[in-house]
């Protein structure tokens, strides 16, 4: 009987504590699909944008079909595979966590100056900083700083030194593209009239409708004023002041249609609709993370 691969070793290792896995060949990347799977000849998997198992027997569709479960590591299909692999990969976003992956000693020194500090793991290159939460993955956010977490697979390199801390809303910023206003005559996208803020939607705010309305009209004209760029990020940093003002509230605050105001302040000045919502929501979230 032949011995365990040492990757499957590993694998196991990390799947049985809640981790998932997969293997990857030589250059440090997944195995390609199986026939069935080549070229999209399945159709590609059905939720290939969130988390999920893959819907393959074979390790394919790279992120995708990190799993835990020991069945599939070690099914007929897999084993073959893990003899062939050189190290193992994992899906941040399964696992509930967000690697920012700095590629280069400067974007290290950045991170030292401007993120919370965090459980770290040494690169070839750089650093992995580990946070828990989960968002969506994406790439340059900055030089040499990717964001790894919910479609997208991260190299197994040990478990890193440092106390995690919890996923930042700095982090989350970094997600938020800085779109530039259109030229004149171009439409964004063109949103559908919906009831302001009042309080028919705020039945348990404890402040007065003049405060809260003299706060929103104060950050609706931040973003407006970005006619050139950085919309998405003042909206993200509004969203995020505005919903820490109402921590305390028993609520409800009416949060979503102050939001649904910023969204639109923000694609009056050229941000893509689908860019200002995710802002917008980034910075609801961040306000809650940052009180807890």
């Amino acid at each position: 009987m032949s011995a365990t691969p040492e990757p499957l070793n590993v694998a196991l290792a990390l799947a049985a504590v809640g981790v998932p896995v997969l293997p990857l060949r030589r250059g440090k990347v997944p195995f390609g699909n199986c026939p069935a799977c080549k070229d999209g000849a399945c159709g590609g998997r059905p939720n290939m944008k969130n988390a999920g198992p893959c819907q393959c027997p074979a390790p394919c569709h790279a992120w995708a079909a990190a799993t835990t479960d020991p069945h599939v590591l070690t099914s007929p299909v897999w084993v073959p595979v893990w003899r062939e692999a050189v190290a193992v990969a994992y899906h941040p976003g399964g696992a509930g966590l967000t690697v920012v992956d700095l590629d280069n000693p400067a974007a290290v020194a950045w991170a030292r100056e401007t993120l919370p500090a965090t459980r770290t793991v040494p690169t070839t290159r750089g650093e992995h900083w580990l946070y828990r939460g989960a968002m969506p993955s994406s790439n340059a956010v900055r030089p040499g700083v990717d964001i790894k977490s919910l479609t997208q697979y991260a190299r197994w390199l040990g478990p890193g030194t440092g106390r995690m801390a919890v996923l930042p809303a700095a982090v989350r910023a970094l997600a938020v593209k800085e779109d530039t206003t259109p030229a004149p005559g171009e439409v964004a996208s063109s949103l559908p009239s919906r009831t302001p803020w009042g309080r028919s939607v705020a039945t348990g705010c404890r402040h007065t409708e003049r405060y809260v309305r003299t706060g929103l009209e104060r950050g609706l004209t931040l973003v407006r004023s970005r006619t050139e760029s950085g919309a998405g990020s003042q909206a993200f940093g509004v969203a995020r002041f505005l919903a820490a003002q109402h921590t305390e509230c028993p609520g409800p605050c009416g949060l979503a249609a102050i939001g649904e105001e910023i969204v639109t302040a923000a694609v009056s000045v050229g941000v893509p609709e689908t860019y200002a919502r995710r802002a917008v929501a980034n910075g609801l979230e961040a306000a809650v993370e940052r009180v807890a």
